[in-house]
């Protein structure tokens, strides 16, 4: 769907820093656009679907195991404290392409951020900080080949 901002990247509309990290049968992971740390990924479904309800068997079936696959990736190249796993689907109030956020997470980010889980994440966006763009590329090169490799 044009306009999508979600859309708009996987389909080439609008730069994805980094590129895709994996292309599944249903589903996308991309890194994050935003500014959220670098190694945060986004798990999308390829077809525009702006509630879960909408997903069908299909879509289901591959989302459990791949934000397992993701999480796992996440873990094994940033050795957080923990990741994340949020769904984001509103812009201004209005129902958007549903996405999945998978961010890890430090403790020592408290000496910037000293709210953990979603305040953290609100935090971050008032900073406005986007990851350095040459680490977010080199995450998701390090990323893609991890997720190719099983």
């Amino acid at each position: 769907m044009e306009g999508c901002l979600a859309c708009d990247l996987s389909e080439g509309r609008r730069e994805l820093p980094g590129g895709t990290v994996y292309s599944g049968g249903y589903w996308l992971v991309e890194p994050c656009v935003g500014p959220l740390s670098v190694g945060t990924l986004i798990v999308k479904p390829r077809r525009h679907i702006t509630h879960i309800w909408e997903l069908n068997a299909e879509e289901a079936a591959e989302l459990g195991p791949l934000l397992v696959r993701v999480s796992a990736v996440i873990n094994e190249l940033t050795q957080p404290d923990q990741v994340y796993a949020c769904l984001w689907s509103h812009a201004d109030w209005e129902p958007g392409h549903i996405h999945f956020v998978l961010q890890p997470v430090w403790k020592e980010q408290q000496t910037e951020h000293p709210l953990p889980g979603p305040m953290l994440q609100v935090e971050m966006f008032r900073a406005n900080q986007a990851p350095e763009r040459a680490l977010a590329e080199d995450f998701a090169e390090r990323a893609r080949a991890l997720m190719h490799q099983g």
